[in-house]
């Protein structure tokens, strides 16, 4: 079988969990060396090791997304260990929810910090190994960035601010041999469903997503993987989410006639 991330190195944020977990097992099976990085370290050693059960090599590096000199630190860590930089996914996220008039400040804040400027950063302090290696960089958005429904305003803010930066990067980076890929998950098995608005992680709670259209992570991943090695600058998947992207970007007057009467019912 052609392994085609061989003796490349990737670097994923957010890797000690659902999609990035499952970006950074498939990155190891198609022959890079991995990286992963997330606030939380002892689900970072469990992914490496994990990789290197399989045969591969991956190294954990924790971080917070939110501190730039950390962010700074990692992608030198992640270059000086591993000796180049060819890939870096941009995933580290979670959701704020709940109506804009009942959302503070701090709300707002938490959200755009970790999911705009934490992959701002990332993206910022990995390009120049990139640049090096003409290499692919992912930016973790969602088809949440295409259409929003009711009481997950932070959250598509964001989603779509992200949107916003790929296609300025796209732009940016056009001509360097550096690629960005924006890339837009609907709903995937995760625990983003069992995360609060301050980003603590609870086992226990119930994901009220629907789970009959969810996506398992490794078929994400596959995806995910797929369209950054074919240099795609947009892509958005699961067949759900191409039809609410799509819905969201050309009948926005549909899409506001069917939440808003969702919501008219609930109250």
């Amino acid at each position: 079988m052609v392994r085609r991330f061989d003796g490349q190195v990737a670097w994923i944020t957010g890797g000690g969990s659902g999609i990035g977990r499952a970006l950074a097992r498939h990155f190891a099976a198609e022959g890079a060396t991995v990286a992963v990085s997330g606030r939380r370290a002892e689900r970072l050693e469990a992914v490496a090791a994990e990789i290197e059960e399989l045969g591969g090599r991956a190294l954990a590096v924790p971080l917070d997304v939110t501190d730039e000199a950390g962010v700074q630190s990692a992608a030198d860590t992640v270059q000086t260990e591993l000796g180049r930089l060819d890939v870096c996914v941009a995933n580290a996220g979670f959701a704020v929810a709940g109506r804009v008039e009942r959302l503070s400040a701090e709300d707002w804040r938490r959200q755009l910090d970790v999911n705009v400027v934490g992959l701002a950063l990332t993206a910022k302090y990995a390009l120049a190994g990139l640049r090096k290696s003409k290499g692919r960089l992912g930016l973790v958005g969602s088809v949440a960035g295409l259409v929003s429904v009711p009481g997950y305003s932070p959250y598509h803010a964001s989603k779509y601010a992200v949107r916003a930066i790929g296609q300025a990067l796209a732009a940016e980076l056009h001509g360097s041999g550096v690629s960005c890929t924006l890339l837009h998950p609907g709903f995937v098995e995760s625990e983003i469903g069992q995360v609060d608005n301050e980003g603590a992680h609870h086992p226990d709670r119930v994901d009220r997503r629907p789970a009959r259209l969810m996506w398992p992570t490794p078929k994400a991943a596959a995806s995910m993987v797929d369209a950054l090695h074919a240099r795609k600058r947009e892509h958005i998947f699961t067949s759900h989410g191409r039809i609410a992207a799509f819905l969201g970007m050309h009948f926005p007057g549909l899409v506001h006639a069917v939440v808003s009467r969702q919501v008219k019912s609930e109250r």
